[in-house]
């Protein structure tokens, strides 16, 4: 009975939400509540939502105060340097364009928004591939796949939801695939640099015969001048380094450390009290969706633990797996993940599919963290520039004027290698095994 209504949970949970029927939120929130009245729990519910808004509590601050803080050295301008740097290097050299959009958006995606990053990457490399008449296809190519293989960053969205639904850490979870992720960096810039060899062949190198930065086509992405904060250029890249540092070193849990970061930072590049309630309003909508969005999944999840619907679920599945095949599912999970993001939305995924794989994992002896991590090597990770479930795969095509099923046939294959390259990585290092 509890496996029956853990699965009608989430047929109906992936039905509304997919079909946009209900929000996320809000699913997340009254599809478990109303099943767990069916099962006749009752005032037990309220309990179990707490527990599980407790056990995400920490995840929650990672990703709100990482928002804050990259959004901060956006505006303050720490990244401009490094996109005029790019803009110079490239000139007119297709293969020099298409890697250094690249590596703009790998850049950028340190925010962990896919919508910042694209609109960031795809308005200042535009004019040029534009001015040399690239193919279009090219630059959402080369920064949808950079802004891919970036987004298993511990605060972007699907290793937030790992870590949350989970109830682990960064250490825990994103630590293990570096080695992976920088595989599949490499794999990107190869990609980028294979395709813009190719469209050097057609088009050659353009002479452009003077500073393109300095034509009226350049505006720098129309950003507020008055917010920038050049002088403290180099405060701000060292205070990004210490923290990614101290990320990778573990010296402190990554909420704290971009707590810190975020207190730092506004103080010394906004001091004036108004200035910092000007910056925190810019980033007030994104937030409160994160908070939202976290605590409802809590919801989610504790009703499904406390009630062990989630285990018995588990059980039923496990039964129907083969003997001797059950060492294979973190491979399925990784090999699917990228595909998936063309037909899952990212929470149906995290919060609606993987807890059950979660279950089965355990109940056969696989750590479910093994699963999280094989999931983030595609599901809208690697995935989600080719999604038109992404909100941020629609603004791409847009700034970058293209059409989604071009985009999606011109990238689908290199996307998908950067998952296989990145899992056969993730099982020579450890972080998967069979």
């Amino acid at each position: 009975m509890l496996a029956l209504l853990g699965f009608g949970i989430i047929a109906v949970f992936l039905y509304t939400t997919m079909t946009k029927r209900l929000s996320i939120p809000v699913a997340l929130i009254i599809i478990p509540v109303v099943f767990g009245l069916i099962g006749g729990f009752g005032t037990e519910i309220g309990k179990m939502m707490i527990s599980g808004i407790v056990k995400v509590t920490p995840s929650a601050m990672i990703p709100i105060f990482a928002v804050i803080y990259f959004g901060l050295m956006i505006d303050a301008g720490m990244f401009d340097p490094m996109v005029n740097k790019i803009l110079k290097l490239v000139k007119g050299d297709p293969v020099k364009i298409t890697i250094g959009a690249a590596v703009l958006a790998m850049l950028v995606s340190l925010d962990g928004d896919g919508t910042t990053t694209f609109i960031i990457s795809v308005t200042a490399m535009y004019p040029i591939t534009r001015k040399i008449n690239m193919n279009p296809l090219i630059l959402p190519f080369a920064v949808g796949m950079a802004a891919g293989v970036m987004n298993p960053l511990p605060w972007s969205g699907p290793t937030t939801r790992v870590m949350a639904t989970l109830q682990s850490d960064a250490s825990i979870v994103f630590n293990p695939i570096i080695p992976a992720m920088i595989a599949g960096i490499a794999w990107v810039l190869f990609a980028c640099y294979y395709v813009g060899k190719k469209e050097r062949s057609r088009l050659g190198v353009a002479d452009f015969g003077g500073n393109i930065l300095a034509e009226p086509e350049f505006d720098g992405g129309g950003q507020n001048p008055s917010i920038k904060r050049p002088h403290l250029f180099w405060f701000n890249v060292i205070m990004t380094v210490l923290i990614i540092a101290g990320l990778l070193a573990e010296i402190m849990p990554m909420a704290t450390l971009f707590v810190i970061g975020f207190a730092i930072v506004i103080t010394v590049n906004y001091p004036n009290l108004k200035d910092q309630q000007e910056r925190m309003k810019n980033y007030s909508t994104e937030v409160v969706t994160i908070v939202t969005l976290i605590f409802s999944a809590g919801c989610f999840t504790g009703i499904l633990s406390g009630t062990k619907m989630v285990t018995e679920m588990a059980r039923a599945l496990v039964s129907l797996i083969p003997q001797g095949m059950g060492s294979l599912l973190p491979l399925v999970v990784a090999i699917t993940s990228m595909p998936l993001s063309l037909v899952f939305p990212t929470d149906a995924y995290y919060f609606g599919v993987l807890p059950v794989i979660y279950e089965m994992a355990a109940s056969i002896g696989i750590e479910p963290v093994q699963i999280g991590r094989a999931a983030i090597l595609g599901q809208m990770t690697v995935g989600f520039p080719l999604s038109p479930l992404a909100a941020a795969t629609l603004v791409l095509i847009s700034v970058a004027k293209v059409n989604l099923v071009e985009h999606q046939k011109f990238m689908f294959l290199w996307a998908f290698g950067t998952t296989i390259v990145m899992t056969m990585v993730a099982y020579l290092t450890g972080a998967l095994s069979f």
